[in-house]
């Protein structure tokens, strides 16, 4: 086996990344290419070098090279239309998402652009969107080249078929304005209610009840308006036979607000108005919270997400860009390096290398040769080819796939939430109780009746138990968004809290999709006989061979003769007065004994020297994850790859795990299928289109992406790639949510036993009631908030 070792690197001025022996050198700076060199010139022909102090390398690499016509189709007006948010005669304006932007240096730069184009007259950057907001005058600089201004400086747009169908719907700020109101009234309120706190003389007994009617007036918007939202979902909880964690919200709204006004117009009291607009204020303010943390996220997503939104048609021996639902059958669509094929066709020109992992899970790219079929969502990795469509994209193997009946037809159980069970019998509880004091006092003293019943609704209002649990939530979610773990809601807390099983995907989830680690077995091979073998690797395009020539990392390459190649099995040439063979075992061994492994063998004048074979590189501290749960929690494996790393996952895993290699979207459905039929609880994590139906189905779907707005199938959750790891963790807090609200429930019921005990003797008047109330939800918020982030500080986290 051999071992190389790596020098360290001089790190690219620009981006960070590794510069090559040699880097490029100007103004006494190193740069990994020319494409970082180039925008560090454009900054700092413009007077923006602030941008590289601000944050040290804060480029991303510029290796890869954005082709010229590359955003050609925002041209087209029909296409340019749908994407843009506002035009008229002069003005347009539209918003990019730039998956590049990570840091405060990006947020200035991209504010700035009108430095570098006076046409643009603003931007403005929504960070946690990673959206740029763009207004330029379209009479001076066109929809095209503003994306080709911004790809000049390292931030290309990423635009996909979905930004094309996607409405753009207002935001809803109707929560927002509830609280404003409920908040301005609420304080107005406590402020118009001090002289009823602290008594009046009798002169000041007109100002009083003036005072009174103004509170009448402010809590009305508070009553009809603000606290609307609780209305409407105590209403669909009856409707479905169920009472919510809403219906006693309501009961003690509707109460106090009753029984305030009743107060005022017999002018027997100040009424309870600042308690019950202060319900409605605390309880909103959980809610946006809770709301907050993740509605920066698409988590229903689907193929239109992954296509690209043209591509090139060659037509009339022209070429021109095309929208995709515009592909039409017998179109000859030119594919380039690294673009994804839109539909499926016939490979009529160029050699093939298809990427299949995200639809297949198989992690090599696979060669295809002219006149061979190539299906929709493989991403070309070789050079530029052109395909004959023989199904338009909405009849492509790719769209079929995500439309599949069966994939999506198993559906979660409609388990409600432990608070809304607990809500059911805590509110039939506290009714009884109000009925019980209320017939006790009939007999006793009728004049106690109203407000016996009165405090005992105030005092018993379930508004501590909706306020541990929702800011509870909503802290939990602002932990676990601020560790780069983001879930739909909080709801998805509680799914994973019960999870008794763990089922991974391997290629792009367990791995690093984009690399693969070689290795050699085999005699040793001399520095020269590398050389001779790293030239011929040099001469094709194919992943194999290029990770082959970069293994023995040569910088001068020798001429090659007779060289050839066979498309799928390997090649051969001369080098040196040596004849060289790289292929595979059938094509240099002469036999065709089938392997596990994926390996490529090397012959020098017909004998067999060994074979390099690949395998998957790993991602971080996953051997330290996968023992923290194997402890806790079955696990499983299932992957579309071959088994060639069978015997390492059964090492990782247990041979307890169950590790199933070549599986079909389909047959990961029904794996989890089949797991939730015998009672166990599972979280699914994936990344692929061949994941999204096992997504849908697990009880908590996560899909883990190595950018939080890139293509994610449908899940409960999304988790950064570099934060895998950390997994163990989040799951441990999401159990401990669970408890941290019972514990606060628990000192609520305390509260409220020791309450109604004397509000039933008739010896806590109302008005006491209504003060204890908010000062009793106050400390458990403080309780919750408080429990909720010491956990994270104990679990490490952020």
């Amino acid at each position: 086996m051999s071992i190389r070792t790596v020098s360290k690197a001089i790190a690219c001025y620009h981006c960070g990344e590794n510069c090559p022996p040699a880097p490029i050198i100007s103004d006494g700076k190193s740069f990994c290419c020319e494409g970082c060199k180039m925008v560090y010139a454009i900054l700092n022909k413009s007077g923006l070098c602030d941008y590289y102090a601000i944050s040290q390398n804060p480029g991303s690499s510029q290796r890869v090279k954005v082709r010229e016509d590359k955003f050609a189709f925002l041209d087209d007006e029909k296409i340019s239309a749908s994407l843009l948010n506002y035009k008229d005669a002069h003005q347009t304006f539209v918003t990019f998402y730039i998956p590049q932007i990570h840091c405060s240096s990006c947020l200035w730069l991209l504010e700035n652009l009108h430095k570098l184009h006076a046409s643009v007259i603003s931007s403005k950057v929504n960070f946690e969107k990673k959206e740029v907001d763009i207004l330029f005058n379209h009479e001076e600089i066109s929809l095209r080249r503003v994306a080709v201004l911004l790809v000049s400086i390292g931030y290309e747009p990423y635009i996909s078929l979905n930004d094309m169908r996607r409405a753009k719907p207002r935001p809803d700020k109707s929560k927002i304005f509830k609280i404003g109101v409920a908040g301005f009234c609420f304080g107005n309120i406590m402020l118009l209610s001090f002289p009823e706190y602290f008594g009046v003389n009798v002169q000041e007994e007109n100002l009083v009840y003036m005072f009174r009617i103004l509170n009448v007036l402010l809590s009305l918007p508070v009553f009809f308006y603000s606290a609307s939202e609780f209305y409407i979902s105590a209403w669909k909880g009856l409707k479905h036979r169920f009472l919510n964690i809403d219906a006693p919200i309501v009961l003690a709204i509707a109460v106090t607000f009753i029984r305030s006004l009743y107060e005022v117009v017999t002018n027997t009291g100040g009424g309870y108005f600042d308690s019950m607009s202060g319900i409605v204020f605390f309880m909103l303010a959980g809610r946006i919270l809770q709301d907050k943390t993740y509605q920066q996220l698409s988590f229903e997503r689907d193929y239109t997400s992954y296509f690209p939104i043209a591509v090139t048609r060659i037509k009339n021996n022209g070429r021109q860009s095309v929208a995709l639902p515009d592909i039409r059958l017998n179109d000859t669509l030119l594919i380039h390096n690294e673009e994804l094929i839109p539909a499926d066709g016939i490979l009529t020109k160029g050699r093939a290398l298809i990427d299949y992992s995200f639809v297949t899970g198989e992690s090599i790219p696979l060669v295809r040769q002219t006149g061979e079929i190539i299906y929709a969502g493989g991403r070309q990795v070789g050079g530029n080819i052109e395909l004959l469509v023989i199904k338009e994209v909405a009849q492509s193997y790719l769209t079929r796939l995500w439309n599949r009946d069966e994939m999506y037809n198993g559906t979660k159980n409609a388990e409600r939430s432990f608070v809304h069970l607990l809500s059911r019998y805590f509110t039939w509880i506290i009714l009884a109780i109000a009925a019980a004091v209320a017939l006790y006092w009939s007999f006793n003293d009728t004049s106690k009746i109203w407000p016996v019943v009165t405090a005992v609704l105030i005092i018993a209002c379930p508004c501590a138990l909706l306020l541990s649990n929702t800011f509870t939530n909503g802290n939990i979610l602002r932990i676990l968004g601020r560790n780069h773990f983001y879930l739909r809601n909080a709801q998805a807390i509680e799914e994973i809290g019960k999870i008794d099983t763990v089922v991974f995907d391997k290629t792009g989830t367990l791995t690093v999709s984009s690399n693969h680690l070689i290795e050699y077995a085999g005699e040793a091979i001399e520095k020269g006989m590398g050389k001779q073998i790293a030239s011929l690797a040099a001469q094709s395009g194919h992943p194999v061979s290029r990770a082959v020539a970069d293994y023995f990392d040569v910088k001068d390459i020798l001429p090659v003769t007779a060289f050839n190649a066979v498309t799928g099995k390997g090649i051969s040439g001369n080098v040196a007065g040596n004849s060289l063979k790289i292929g595979s075992r059938e094509f240099v061994c002469n036999d065709e004994v089938s392997e596990a492994e994926s390996s490529t063998y090397i012959s020098v004048n017909d004998k067999v020297l060994g074979r390099f074979f690949f395998k998957n590189e790993y991602r971080h501290n996953l051997p330290e994850l996968v023992t923290q749960l194997k402890g806790k929690y079955r696990m499983a494996v299932l992957s579309g790859d071959n088994d060639g790393e069978k015997n390492y996952l059964k090492w990782l895993f247990g041979t307890n795990a169950a590790i199933r290699f070549k599986q079909k979207p389909e047959d990961k459905l029904q794996f989890i299928k089949q797991l939730q039929k015998d009672g166990h609880k599972i979280m699914m994590i994936g990344d692929g289109l061949n994941d999204a139906g096992a997504l849908k189905q697990a009880d908590a779907g996560i899909a883990i992406t190595d950018s939080t707005n890139n293509f994610t199938p449908a899940s409960d959750g999304i988790i950064e790639a570099e934060k895998l790891p950390l997994l163990y963790r989040y799951i441990q807090l999401c159990r401990l949510n669970k408890s941290i609200v019972i514990a606060s429930f628990a000192v609520s019921v305390l509260y409220n036993i020791i309450g109604i005990w004397f509000a039933a003797q008739g010896v806590l008047s109302p008005m006491i009631a209504a003060i204890l109330m908010p000062a009793s939800s106050l400390s458990i918020l403080l309780l919750t908030f408080g429990c909720s982030s010491i956990a994270a500080k104990v679990l490490k986290l952020k």
